[in-house]
């Protein structure tokens, strides 16, 4: 660590001090369920990380929800209720302006088995929400309290984000986000590294959608002819989805909702589809997809059919920018003894939608662990310091002009 200013060896000193309470953190986070759709556990934990990030300097809200909508499995549009949003914002008139974003929701429903942590070895938490990411909150909040403590934190301002329906695409959030990205020189994402410590570079989009294919009832054995088999078309539209699947566009028809009993000719059906775009342009030609294969479905069968949904994840290229902060954070890691790569994955975050606003993010600057959105969940629990130490390194090295975009 011979490169370490006495500044930055201080900083990741005040760090190393904090590696009880971010287990503490971490523990304590995990207890409190919540489950995407638990909206009382997400008000407890919003509730309890305002309290915690109101340690920083800066406005602290709680902000509500952007409207949103579902489509049930009758074919009905319904709303959608989420929780509120963690904003911070910090000294918004400094010279340099971050992001920090994160998410408090995870994949575990109130009456889900999985709600309490376990100890499986030497340094090895498993717990919901452990790595994905109360985990990454902690390491957040520990860098940017040791940011603050430190001579580099005139130079920098920021705004803090964590929303409550990461794990259900942001619909409520996402402006909130895109806002928050707005100018910013750069950001971070706390979601899990990989359990060798890899990052996340380049990241395709995400559309979800609910077409709904309406038909004609009718008698199945008296008169079966005057009918039109909604279920039957949708799964036409889902195998010919499923048929233009390839390198640059996978498609995923996840579940058909509709039908009844034996002798009735179905008259509605519910598509749920599930597409990741390598890139914008893959983006587009799968619209357009959507689009005229629901025209010939229709067409074919004499159906009409709606399209509920669209692509809430733009696909996340690793452009020159990008590619600049990975290499700050790799240096940083050097610096550290962390040799840090990165490599392409097939998930989604709201890194891809803070890019899509031309701001270059690292969005995996949270903990080792694995087998997220199960219950082998795990984090490695040294990495809690190990990553709070490169966030703060690399916040101090961004405010010291060491890195531009």
């Amino acid at each position: 660590m011979a490169g370490l200013s006495g500044a930055e060896a201080a900083l990741l000193e005040d760090v190393d001090d904090q590696a009880q309470p971010m287990l503490a953190m971490v523990e304590a986070w995990a207890a409190i369920n919540t489950g995407s759709r638990n909206q009382d556990g997400l008000a407890a934990m919003a509730q309890v990380l305002a309290d915690a990030f109101g340690s920083l300097p800066g406005e602290a809200a709680l902000l509500e929800p952007q409207p949103a909508t579902s489509i049930d499995a009758d074919g009905r549009e319904t709303p959608l209720v989420h929780g509120r949003n963690l904003h911070v914002k910090v000294r918004p008139d400094a010279r340099l302006q971050l992001l920090f974003t994160g998410h408090m929701d995870t994949v575990f429903a109130a009456d889900h088995p999985f709600q309490s942590c376990r100890w499986t070895g030497p340094g090895v938490l498993n717990g919901p929400g452990v790595a994905d990411m109360k985990g990454g909150l902690a390491i957040m909040l520990t860098a940017l309290q040791a940011v603050e403590r430190s001579p580099a934190a005139a130079a920098i301002g920021y705004e803090v984000v964590i929303n409550s329906d990461e794990e259900v695409s942001s619909l409520g959030s996402a402006h909130l986000i895109a806002a928050a990205a707005r100018g910013k020189a750069a950001a971070f994402t706390y979601e899990p590294a990989l359990p060798d410590g890899a990052l996340a570079g380049a990241r395709p989009g995400s559309g979800n959608f609910s077409i709904i294919v309406t038909g004609r009832a009718a008698h199945a054995g008296r008169n079966p002819e005057e009918g039109r088999n909604a279920v039957v078309a949708a799964a036409d539209l889902a195998v010919r989805l499923a048929a233009a699947a390839g390198d640059e566009l996978k498609v995923n028809p996840a579940r058909v909702d509709g039908g009844g009993p034996n002798n009735i000719v179905p008259d509605r059906a519910v598509l749920r589809v599930n597409l990741r775009p390598a890139t914008a342009e893959a983006e587009q030609e799968a619209k357009s997809l959507i689009a005229r294969l629901v025209d010939d479905v229709a067409a074919r069968h004499e159906v009409s059919v709606d399209v509920h949904g669209g692509f809430a994840r733009p696909p996340k290229p690793l452009d020159a920018k990008a590619e600049g902060l990975f290499r700050l954070v790799r240096a940083c890691g050097l610096e550290l003894g962390l040799d840090i790569a990165w490599r392409a994955t097939g998930g989604v975050c709201d890194g891809n939608n803070i890019a899509a606003m031309g701001v270059p993010v690292v969005d995996t600057m949270g903990a080792r662990g694995g087998a997220i959105h199960s219950t082998d969940e795990f984090l490695i629990v040294e990495s809690l310091v190990e990553r709070a130490r490169l966030s703060a390194l690399a916040i101090m090295r961004m405010g010291a002009g060491e890195w531009r975009a």
